[in-house]
């Protein structure tokens, strides 16, 4: 069965700025590109992780306030993965945000977590979906001999990858490309348009019906 979308969201910022909390789990390029390009529309509350990484580091060097959650179900005293996942929406939500932006965070986000902020999260992905959803998006497009790729933009439902659409960029594969150079010029897209849907989201709203999502005019 198809994961469920929200039948009718619109999301618009409630106060002077779009507040959102950003979640990464890597070496925070994604991040560092709103923190550099983001108009004054769009405000970072917090930016948070699963673990210690270079993202949180470039999110302290930029002053903003920082949180982690890690998922360690063996460790003793770790939190299993439903635990988890309230251990995590519990701390976004005394930021407040209007949005929640997954930014290269490598976890699952549980139902649970989905439920809690339906249809205000949303996930950049490094393929054109519904081609290629999950980890290995890059090496798979390469390995099916595509000649094109890109970057979407995505509503986070209760699937992998599966949510509404609200943006694409098309990214051409050459004869050369390695999954490291494709992922690199994919990664340079996928930092403008998540850009782009965020200072368009601060100026518009974001409106989603069923399998449907698209910027406000």
């Amino acid at each position: 069965m198809r994961p469920s979308a929200p039948s009718r969201c619109s999301v618009r910022r409630t106060g002077d700025a779009l507040r959102i909390v950003v979640l990464a789990s890597g070496s925070g390029t994604l991040l560092q590109a709103m923190i550099d390009d983001l108009p004054a529309t769009v405000e970072i509350v917090a930016v948070g992780s699963d673990r210690a990484c270079a993202a949180l580091e470039r999110a302290d060097r930029g002053g903003l306030p920082v949180f982690r959650v890690d998922y360690n179900p063996d460790r003793v005293g770790g939190y299993d993965r439903e635990g988890w996942n309230v251990r995590l929406a519990d701390e976004i939500a005394t930021y407040s945000p209007d949005v929640v932006v997954s930014a290269g965070f490598m976890r699952i986000l549980g139902a649970g977590f989905v439920d809690r902020f339906r249809g205000r999260i949303i996930n950049t992905h490094p393929a054109l979906l519904p081609s290629f959803p999950g980890a290995h998006a890059v090496a798979d497009a390469l390995a099916y001999g595509v000649t094109l790729t890109g970057s979407t933009v995505h509503i986070v439902d209760d699937g992998v990858d599966t949510g509404p659409i609200i943006a694409q960029r098309a990214v051409p594969v050459t004869p050369a490309d390695t999954e490291e150079t494709l992922h690199e010029r994919i990664k340079t897209v996928e930092r403008a348009l998540i850009v782009e849907v965020l200072h368009q989201t601060a100026e518009s709203g974001y409106s989603i019906e069923g399998r449907k999502a698209w910027i406000n005019d």
